[in-house]
């Protein structure tokens, strides 16, 4: 990806975080940005984006920062090309474990959706009908 730099407003911008969330994740160790100007200010990447907006993705799955930090860890491993064929194998295995959990969370929140379009409809039911 390229290595424009962008500073962390048009970041929050693009990505739908707020400047406060996304100075959190670089504070927590699991965004931060790739460089800093000569005035201080952070400065982000179109990597970095990628990486905030997966880690905006992992959110609604309930991973903890920890476990978060861990998958970014693996992902990132994963893009090694040197890695021998034992840590590559690890690596795939705890991937397949966040793959699995996410699936898993998937289907309880297709199950809450569900649940709350049966309410919104009902809501819909005890409405009256429109006038003419």
């Amino acid at each position: 990806m390229g290595h424009k730099h962008m500073q962390i407003g048009e970041v929050s911008a693009r990505t739908g975080l707020s400047l406060r969330t996304i100075r959190h994740y670089e504070e927590v160790g699991l965004a931060p940005p790739s460089a800093r100007s000569q005035g201080g200010f952070r400065l982000y990447t179109e990597d970095d984006v990628a990486r905030l907006l997966a880690i905006r993705r992992m959110k609604p799955l309930g991973f903890s920062l920890e476990e978060m930090r861990d998958l970014l860890s693996v992902l990132d491993a994963l893009d090694s090309p040197d890695l021998s064929a034992e840590r590559r194998a690890e690596l795939t295995r705890r991937l397949a474990e966040y793959r699995a959990r996410a699936d898993r969370r998937c289907a309880e929140l297709r199950d809450l959706l569900a649940e709350a379009e049966r309410f919104a409809a009902e809501l819909s039911d005890r409405l009256p009908p429109p006038r003419s």
